[in-house]
This record gives C-alpha cells, structure tokens and sequence, in this order.
C-alpha cells in the first residue's frame, strides 16, 4: 500500500535545527489522515504522497515556511524578583493569555545577573529545520474513521 488521499499513515520522526541538533524525537509512532485535517506541514504531506511503509523521507523547510520568524515583541526581561517562585528556574514554563485573547506559552531561557528572561516564541522560531521522517504504516481507515475524520475535512465551497 502507498501513501495517497484517505489513508491512514503512521510516523516517526525527528526535527533537527539549523545548528543539527535534534529538538524532539518521536519514537511512538503517531498516526495522521492523508489528504484531511492534521497539524502536520503542507511540505511533510507532499513529501510523504506515493511513499510506503518503511520508507525514510527527509524535509527541510526554512524558517519562513517552518516556525516563523523569532519575534522579540515575544520576550520579556525583568527582574527576577518580579517573577513567580516556581517560574525562577532555567526552562520554566507557563501560560498567559493575551490582551487578544490568546494563550502564550512562556518558557524561561535566561537567568543572570539578577534577571530574567522569558520568551514566548516557538522554540524553532528562525530557525531552518529537518523534518527526518519513517513511515511505520499505511492502513485503510476503519468505519468509525471514515465517519470521524472525514466529517473533519475541510470542505471546499
């Protein structure tokens, strides 16, 4: 069986930055809906069409078409004593919401000096990066499936 619109597709991965260290590593093999509704990038897709079980793919997408660029409006420095006790360790993490009403997920990626620096950027904002892929399995979708995911398709009007 090949990769193609309606298939359920399994994968491994790695992500890579620009500098070749590897930022996530996904050995449990995650499972997506070829040609539906998925978090996956347009270019992982395409590179993945046609491919069958056991095939390796790499994807390289620069930071325009990845994660966007790195924007300083999303970084904050403060005095550390400004900053919630659980929030004064190097890779804390917490969430705020925007005066737009979006949730931010703040890391903390500096301390020094008497300061803190907190960044709500994606990690591999501005940064080119590659997409190692394995194909762990191609299936047909089952019954409950085909009702769930396909009602999730974006439909075309």
């Amino acid at each position: 069986m090949i990769i193609s619109k309606g298939t359920v597709v399994s994968i491994s991965f790695l992500i890579k930055d620009d500098q070749d260290n590897i930022v996530e590593y996904r050995d449990v093999p995650i499972s997506y809906y070829h040609g539906g509704k998925h978090e996956l990038f347009d270019q992982i897709e395409v590179a993945l069409e046609g491919k069958k079980k056991g095939d390796e793919v790499t994807v390289n997408l620069p930071w325009q078409e990845a994660f966007g660029p790195h924007d300083t409006g999303l970084t904050f420095t403060d005095d550390i004593e400004n900053a919630p006790p659980e929030m004064r360790c190097l890779g804390a993490k917490m969430d705020a919401e925007s005066s737009s009403g979006d949730i931010l997920h703040f890391v903390v990626t500096k301390i020094e000096n008497g300061k803190i620096t907190i960044d709500a950027n994606h990690v591999l904002a501005g940064k080119d990066v590659s997409f190692l892929i394995t194909i762990n399995d191609i299936r047909s979708p089952t019954e409950q499936e085909k009702m769930t995911l396909v009602a999730t398709e974006p439909q075309v009007h």
